[in-house]
């Protein structure tokens, strides 16, 4: 099986023993499915109104653990990325359509953790688990204009804009929410 971007070697099934090195200097990271002691830590990721609104524009800062699992019902794979056993990233699916297509939503970093690999790591994991274990052919995210650091990872990783939309945010001015996809080949 390929897919777009810079997804290779990911397993299809198995999320207990894999394991990837992104190069020399980045640690070991692995990833697992979310458990119950990781919600409070996950939400000491956002560190301002603006990056929870970037997480979740419907949450209220600081993020509690009632509103991360409020917005985590009913996705698919909720899962964590470890360093050494650390949680350091978090992400899901969501909002599948036909089995087609479904979206990586929730995506967040540790902050002392980001553009080290990590959202990399995490992005293409989902990815993965979404074109290999579920199958969908088109995996989609939403990002807003301001998280510049997000949208050129995207675009790193192989995902093409598709769609633009005006919102509000939690201050009622006006962002762009862009909508990118990548598609399995």
């Amino acid at each position: 099986m390929s897919t777009a971007g810079n997804i290779t070697g990911m397993p299809r099934d198995d999320r207990s023993n894999f394991t990837i090195s992104l190069n020399r200097k980045q640690p070991l990271l692995s990833y697992r499915a979310i458990e119950p002691q990781d919600i409070p830590q996950i939400c000491g990721f956002t560190l301002s109104e603006t990056e929870l609104f970037y997480l979740s524009p419907e949450a209220d800062y600081p993020l509690t653990p009632a509103q991360l699992r409020k917005t985590s019902r009913g996705r698919l794979e909720p899962t964590v990325v470890l360093d050494d056993g650390e949680v350091v990233g978090f992400a899901s699916l969501y909002n599948f359509r036909d089995g087609e297509t479904c979206f990586i939503g929730n995506v967040v970093v540790r902050p002392d953790r980001r553009v080290r690999g990590v959202g990399a790591y995490l992005v293409e994991t989902m990815v993965a688990l979404a074109f290999g274990k579920h199958r969908f052919n088109e995996v989609r995210v939403s990002c807003f204009n301001g998280n510049i650091t997000a949208l050129l990872l995207y675009a790193k990783l192989g995902f093409t804009p598709y769609a633009i939309e005006q919102r509000r945010d939690k201050r009622n001015n006006t962002v762009a929410l862009m909508h990118l996809k990548i598609t399995k080949r």
